[in-house]
């Protein structure tokens, strides 16, 4: 079963970034992720708030493979960059319809 993570990013440093992005990109290829969307190409349909800078969809093969690269040691220090140098939300959605 597919699991897609759901990230919204508004940076409030840029120092972070260069480093991030390079080293992100190996920890999800390793865990069998792939992107289906980076962009800053967005229109929010429904809802009220502040827009992220940011939109990221990673699809996972399962479930494990999203944790394990939330988990992933190597991977930490650029997320703990992330974390601090943003405003990030990250939602981990099962691929399946529960109204079916």
């Amino acid at each position: 079963m597919a699991y897609y993570s759901i990230i919204s990013v508004t940076p409030t440093s840029h120092d972070w970034m260069t480093d991030y992005v390079e080293n992100a990109n190996k920890a999800v290829a390793k865990y069998g992720g792939k992107y289906l969307a980076r962009t800053r190409s967005f229109d929010r349909l429904e809802g009220e708030g502040e827009n992220a800078v940011l939109q990221v969809i990673i699809e996972w093969p399962s479930k494990a493979a999203a944790l394990d690269f939330m988990a992933d040691p190597d991977y930490s220090p650029y997320l703990q960059a992330r974390t601090e140098g943003s405003d990030s939300h990250h939602f981990l959605v099962e691929g399946k319809d529960d109204n079916a």
